[in-house]
């Protein structure tokens, strides 16, 4: 359930980034300065201690990039475009653990590679802006980082989880914290509302629920929960802003989530049977 409702928060990003009339790297910024808040707050209401070493400053400044580079990627492309390209992280963490860690590849992880990369493909032939097309590669590369996110984390115990995205939200802060001075973002009862909402919910709360999950909710079962957010961000900003994605971003997306969902069922499923073999 913790799982779940953070999915839901985390899908709420594209509608209210959408009615935010500021610069991508000022909403990251202002965002995140909020969200370290909350979290940090949490943090001393529980007890939990601040830990600061290499293995928290490292998935935190993956965290950071990953907050930075989806929040600008929102500005730049759609939100269905921004979210599902974001979507693709699980893909990468194959792709890296093979390179990196020599695992091996099975058929399953190529052929999923493979389907992914065809429908990151479809979204380039929709909207041929140098915007949509910019925000497009910007949102691949916030799945990049999230992938290494992922890996840097997973090892982690819950409050050098807590440590590590709080860390996160420190660098997103200092990298907007230039944008912010020199844009000087429209402050008003609406501006106020959707970044304190974003900063808060969309991503304070939600990584405290994100957090909590893991340490009983499998990395499986919290990816196809996570699902729910690429499912429903575009469908709030459809109704709320009236943006659509294109035909072609629309078959993209169908088969970047459908693939990768299939993937990691079909990855459990294995496992499963494996372990019932040994």
């Amino acid at each position: 359930m913790e799982m779940l409702l953070c999915a839901g928060l985390w899908s709420i990003a594209g509608i209210f980034m959408k009615l935010l009339p500021w610069n991508g790297f000022a909403v990251a910024g202002m965002r995140s300065l909020i969200a370290g808040i909350t979290i940090a707050v949490y943090m001393l209401i529980k007890g939990y201690r601040f830990v600061f070493n290499r293995q928290t400053l490292v998935a935190g400044v993956l965290a950071g990039c990953v907050y930075t580079c989806f929040a600008c990627a929102n500005k730049l492309t759609t939100a269905a475009n921004a979210i599902v390209l974001q979507f693709t992280a699980p893909v990468f963490i194959v792709l890296f653990s093979a390179l990196l860690f020599k695992t091996r590849v099975r058929r399953s992880d190529l052929l999923v590679v493979l389907l992914t990369l065809a429908g990151i493909a479809l979204f380039f032939f929709d909207q041929l802006k140098p915007g949509y097309v910019l925000g497009n590669f910007v949102a691949i590369a916030a799945g990049m980082f999230m992938a290494g996110m992922y890996m840097a984390i997973g090892g982690l115990e819950s409050q050098e989880r807590f440590s590590a995205v709080v860390i996160g939200q420190g660098v997103t802060f200092l990298i907007g914290l230039p944008f912010i001075l020199s844009t000087r973002p429209l402050l008003n009862l609406t501006t106020l509302s959707c970044i304190l909402i974003l900063g808060v919910f969309q991503l304070g709360i939600s990584y405290i629920l994100y957090v909590k999950a893991a340490r009983y909710c499998p990395p499986l079962a919290c990816s196809l929960l996570g699902a729910v957010e690429p499912l429903l961000n575009p469908v709030w900003v459809l109704l709320f802003d009236g943006e659509r994605p294109g035909l072609f971003a629309l078959i993209g997306a169908v088969i970047v989530v459908v693939s990768i969902t299939a993937w990691l069922i079909y990855g459990q499923d294995k496992s499963t049977a494996e372990e019932a073999n040994a």
